[in-house]
């Protein structure tokens, strides 16, 4: 079995002279980086914990690794089956149930690929390699809950 090793950076950005004396004494700002990589990525908690709403947040995150773990598989499937994608975007929706005690977890995540195949005929096999790609996916296989997808798929038109 191969094993692939990941690691990333993060720094906490959000002293505001007062460290966390209080929970609404610090900001949640913090960045993401990974060597090699040309930009960081600016995150924050989710606004309902205080954070920044022009920063990402780590359930957005998660749920925008799901989705290109997704695609990627989706396309690689596509791709030696002969079906040929012109076009692929996906709106991921999750959902989070908070416990009492602040602690909480993702209990549903849909995909919603909408994709833009060649030709008429690639249409039915195009959206059976949506499970397959779920199967495969490095990002759902660690999940813990269903993931649901409701792809749409149509003709890349031609001009």
């Amino acid at each position: 079995m191969k094993k692939h090793q990941y690691k990333t950076t993060l720094e906490w950005t959000g002293n505001t002279a007062k460290g966390t004396e209080r929970y609404r004494s610090y900001s949640r700002n913090h960045e993401i980086t990974m060597k090699g990589k040309l930009h960081h990525i600016l995150g924050s908690s989710d606004p309902s914990f205080l954070g920044d709403t022009s920063r990402y947040n780590p359930e957005e995150l998660f749920l925008s690794s799901l989705s290109a773990c997704h695609m990627l598989w989706y396309l690689h499937l596509c791709s030696v089956h002969n079906v040929v994608v012109m076009e692929y975007h996906d709106t991921a929706e999750g959902i989070m149930e908070e416990d009492e005690n602040g602690s909480g977890r993702f209990t549903a995540v849909t995909l919603h690929p909408y994709v833009k195949v060649k030709d008429e005929t690639m249409i039915a096999k195009a959206n059976e390699f949506h499970e397959e790609a779920n199967t495969m996916c490095f990002i759902a296989n660690s999940c813990n809950f269903k993931i649901g997808h409701a792809p749409k798929t149509t003709v890349h038109e031609q001009l």
